[in-house]
């Protein structure tokens, strides 16, 4: 599990690498690659970007992945239209859950807000249960606010 100092380390980490750079497509790109490299027990990371009334798959790290998920179905289309961070420890209990990769086992999704309007959300999966809690939510969060 990733502690305080570590996550501490990554925000700093993910100011300076997006610092000065205005695109939305290659930060996204860059801060996947980085959770990637620092979060431990994961096996998928990456980002949906909201059109209209979906998400579509952008920048991430890992298997192949659903590339649309209609806002209201599954964790990622549920946290988009709520606007509010899920942490799921198993997704197998989660209703609706959509199963891009089995070997997930749980999940956490933050969505990414400007001005109150959705842009997307932040996707990560592990591959075993219980993975995530509000400790990583709350810095998770923190990181989004860079994008």
């Amino acid at each position: 599990m990733t502690d305080s100092k570590q996550y501490e380390r990554l925000i700093k980490q993910t100011e300076a690498l997006l610092m000065g750079e205005n695109n939305l497509i290659a930060n996204m790109s860059n801060v996947s690659a980085l959770l990637n490299e620092t979060l431990e027990d994961i096996n998928w990371v990456g980002f949906y970007l909201c059109e209209q009334d979906e998400l579509i798959l952008g920048p991430f790290q890992g298997k192949v992945a659903c590339v649309h998920i209609p806002l209201g179905k599954g964790v990622c289309g549920t946290a988009a239209e709520s606007l509010e961070s899920i942490v799921v420890p198993d997704v197998n209990a989660f209703p609706g859950h959509i199963a891009c990769d089995s070997a997930s086992l749980s999940e956490i999704v933050i969505p990414i807000v400007k001005d109150n309007k959705l842009i997307g959300v932040l996707d990560i999966d592990a591959p075993i249960k219980k993975r995530f809690s509000d400790h990583d939510k709350h810095y998770l969060e923190q990181v989004v606010t860079y994008l």
